[in-house]
């Protein structure tokens, strides 16, 4: 594969038949040395993130070079800027042990470490920059400017602290990039190329296609699918778009819509389990827990999410009475089973290793083995692939990790800056005296945040800034850890389909040949639920499984049925349609009636239930007077 698609950058293609095959050539060696530390165990902690870093800077340098031409004084400036990052790295590599035995910010740096500590920041902005723009970078030279010049912080302690310690660019962030996310991409590559793309496509068309609005209903299941996998909203959209969105289109979707449903769909993929997106693991360190609990603990919110999602398609059919596809044009479940079924596997390797309580990187790794061997056991994948297949997917595979890489190493940066000065703590402290100790302010503070940082970068350094700088302050007022952070989470992913900066719908309305306004506009509708699924969890934490002492299996399941009945209503009043067309009075009852329900307690349960009655019943009704003439005559 030639090209790189990330979130914000597009690489160019090298010309020159040597240039790809060195690229090549490390892309496959940086995959296998990750594979062999997920099966053989890792080095030291820096080492092994400073290895990931030095595979991941000269990949950046070759593959998104300063233009696109051929210029030799820009490849030279290019070569110069990968030989300082390979220095930077590899000069604690040659001092490691003085690395491991001085006295942090008690022994003096030498010139070589100033220098090198200088440059090596420089690099990690500039590489960040190449590859996911220039949000992040400006983002992390404000809060390191601010601990410069702003505080009592000397340079040299900063520097020490951003450098040569395991608080800065060699983190915890860039340690999950190297151990987590680098395997679960790779897996992502091998399920792509064992052809398991094209089964998520067919089993979705077998199970929804000709139903009312079937394009629509395919685009969310087959997105959902892919999306565990591929950990990228933009990656998901550019792979099933081209085929989903044509087909709502084709059976009487306005494009905007088509748009907006793939690319809310799209987005969803990285909250859903068994697999999700690079940030899971990342909170998973932060949290101190298994990745297990943190899938466990999505479950329902990402439940809520689809459930929202695809009965707004729904109800956008049934009113505008948009057909499925033909059944002839369908494939059948039993021979999408037989034909491709097997390609399941992998994924059922990850979620039973996950169970039995082996490490993520090792699940991965096992699953990234099983998808080349499981497609040949059957004449339709096999078929399609080749001796080159591996080498492919190995390439990828370390290509796709370049930007959560770069993102972990740049956030790092900010990390650093925030603990060094305190930041963190002060800004709980102004979180704490805006909201007036009111949680929902806190609440509203942070979701506005959220969706802001992520307009700017990817998810998984918006996460990253949340949490150091608000999500404490979230847990200080009394939300519990897990509901905090998966708020914070959520909210920056959410950013991928709020306009005026929604990746996402950009890349679907492009597809779609939609207006991007009118498409953004779309999405936050289609997606409104999601919007309050957080605000859901945060207070009812029994959504999350997360439960007093005193409290039984019930007091989890009872939300859970009223929150899903909720989003559906919300859904039905948002579009307009329920069992039949909802005029403007039902349309208002309805999303009175969700919240009622979405809002836990049980009077408020019992209002819900009751103003929703009241709807169906109504509607029930006009059906009944609608049928009479048809009868009579």
């Amino acid at each position: 594969m030639s090209e790189v698609v990330s979130d914000e950058k597009v690489a160019i293609a090298p010309k020159s038949p040597l240039m790809k095959l060195i690229i090549t050539t490390i892309a496959v060696t940086m995959s296998l040395y990750h594979m062999y530390v997920a099966g053989f165990g890792p080095p030291e902690a820096v080492i092994f993130r400073g290895t990931h870093l030095i595979f991941a800077l000269v990949l950046v340098f070759l593959i998104f070079p300063s233009r696109k031409g051929t210029s030799t004084w820009w490849r030279s400036f290019d070569m110069l800027l990968l030989v300082g990052g390979l220095g930077g790295v590899l000069h604690i590599f040659f001092t490691y042990e003085a690395f491991i035995n001085r006295f942090i910010y008690i022994d003096d740096l030498t010139p070589s470490d100033m220098f090198w500590g200088v440059v090596t920041i420089l690099i990690v902005l500039e590489a960040t920059r190449r590859i996911i723009g220039w949000a992040l970078p400006i983002t992390a030279l404000v809060f390191v400017g601010y601990a410069a010049f702003f505080t009592n912080v000397t340079w040299v302690v900063l520097l020490e602290q951003l450098y040569l310690s395991t608080e800065g660019i060699f983190g915890s962030t860039l340690g999950v990039s190297a151990a987590y996310v680098m395997l679960f991409v790779i897996f992502g590559a091998f399920m792509e190329k064992s052809g398991t793309g094209r089964l998520f496509m067919d089993f979705s068309m077998s199970l929804t296609g000709k139903s009312a609005g079937g394009p629509g209903k395919v685009a969310i299941i087959s997105s959902t699918m892919f999306g565990t996998v591929s950990g990228s909203a933009v990656a998901n959209v550019m792979v099933t778009g081209p085929i989903t969105i044509p087909l709502m289109k084709r059976t009487g979707f306005r494009p905007a819509f088509a748009a907006a449903v793939e690319a809310v769909a799209s987005t969803g993929g990285q909250i859903m389990p068994p697999v999700m997106g690079a940030v899971a693991f990342v909170m998973a360190e932060f949290l101190a827990v298994p990745y297990l609990q943190i899938t466990i603990w999505a479950i329902v919110p990402a439940m809520l999410y689809y459930i929202s999602v695809f009965f707004a398609v729904h109800f956008e059919a049934k009113r505008y009475r948009l057909a499925g596809i033909p059944e002839e044009e369908l494939p059948k479940m039993w021979q999408v089973m037989l034909l491709r079924g097997q390609l399941f596997i992998p994924m059922f390797v990850i979620l039973i290793g996950l169970v039995l309580g082996y490490s993520a990187p090792m699940c991965a790794l096992v699953a990234a083995l099983f998808c080349l061997p499981v497609a040949m056991l059957r004449k339709a994948t096999r078929q399609e692939l080749t001796w080159y297949t591996p080498i492919q997917a190995l390439e990828e595979g370390a290509k796709g990790a370049l930007s959560v890489a770069m993102a972990c190493a740049c956030a790092g940066l900010v990390i650093g800056s925030i603990t060094i000065t305190g930041l963190g703590i002060v800004f709980t402290q102004i979180v704490i005296e805006l909201a007036n100790n009111h949680v929902f302010l806190a609440l509203l503070v942070t979701a506005v945040a959220g969706i802001i940082l992520g307009m700017g970068m990817p998810t998984t350094p918006a996460y990253i800034v949340m949490v150091a700088l608000l999500v404490p302050a979230l847990i200080k007022m009394g939300i519990v850890a897990p509901a905090a952070h998966l708020f914070a989470l959520y909210f920056a992913i959410l950013s991928a389909i709020t306009p005026p900066v929604a990746l996402s719908v950009f890349a679907a309305a492009g597809i779609a040949g939609a207006n991007m306004w009118t498409a953004g506009l779309a999405a936050v509708r289609a997606g409104a639920p999601a919007y309050i699924v957080p605000f859901m969890f945060v207070y009812e934490p029994a959504l999350l499984f997360i439960l007093d002492d005193d409290q039984s299996w019930y007091h989890a399941v009872w939300p859970i049925i009223t929150a899903s009945i909720g989003v559906i209503a919300l859904a039905g009043g948002l579009f307009g349609w329920l069992l039949s067309h909802a005029n403007v009075v039902q349309r208002v009852l309805l999303v009175i009636g969700a919240l009622s329900l979405i809002k836990p307690g049980g009077l408020t349960d019992l209002v819900g239930f009751g103003i929703l009655g009241a709807v169906v019943v109504w509607q029930l009704l006009d059906r009944r007077r609608e049928a009479v003439p048809q009868t009579l005559t």
